[in-house]
């Protein structure tokens, strides 16, 4: 699976969270770690242990590459399990995932491809509840979900007792409609923030707050 822009600026937006210490982790799972990007990208502005899953044979063996290829190795960890039946003995404060993007739709013939794409092996219910059995007490999470999705998981959560903290909805461009949701959630109600990131203007240059939380990653800023 080749990286893209939306999960670029997911893992930049959580990073910037974590280096502003607006969210705290002692220990961070990331869940569906395919190139292992998330981590990496989070790696870079958190000193702390961060544990990756994946179900995919290919795209773990791409995750452990990665994981060795880069500066933070000793401290990333990666699983290949099925994060519905791991047998884990920890408990994680924070908890990201790019989730299968499509249910019930139409399937790639790329087996890999659509493993990744599609929820044939996780849904967005398994992943909450593995999310529920994985993460403590006073947790937060993370997911990165299709416009489509977002209600749907929104409601979800508030049957596992998760509570939205942060919305972020995002365009290509100001013409644009919104096509991704960026979801925090925590287990203690709280009033949640709303907001949304454009990251193209109509000039065709990045915009402002894009570039912000990009700069320290893309190499062409």
């Amino acid at each position: 699976m080749k990286v893209c822009t939306d999960s670029c600026l997911f893992g930049a937006w959580v990073a910037d969270k974590i280096e502003k210490k607006i969210i705290q982790p002692a220990k961070i799972l990331d869940i569906g770690s395919g190139t292992g990007l998330l981590s990496l990208m989070m790696a870079q502005k958190f000193a702390g242990v961060i544990d990756a899953i994946e179900i995919n044979e290919n795209s773990f063996s791409q995750t452990m590459e990665n994981f060795m290829q880069s500066p933070w190795g000793k401290r990333l960890k990666a699983f290949h399990e099925d994060t519905m039946v791991w047998n884990s003995s920890e408990k994680y404060d924070f908890i990201i995932s790019n989730p299968p993007f499509f249910e019930n739709n139409l399937l790639s013939p790329d087996q890999d491809r659509s493993q990744t794409k599609h929820s044939t092996t996780l849904t967005l219910e398994g992943l909450l509840e593995s999310i529920k059995n994985l993460l403590k007490s006073h947790g937060n999470f993370a997911l990165l979900l299709p416009l489509h999705r977002v209600q749907y998981v929104k409601t979800l959560a508030v049957v596992k007792e998760f509570y939205l903290q942060e919305e972020l909805l995002i365009k290509q461009t100001p013409r644009h409609s919104y096509f991704r949701g960026i979801l925090l959630f925590g287990t203690e109600p709280v009033s949640a923030i709303h907001d949304e990131l454009i990251i193209k203007g109509n000039d065709g240059n990045y915009s402002v707050p894009f570039e912000n939380l990009l700069k320290d990653y893309y190499l062409n800023f």
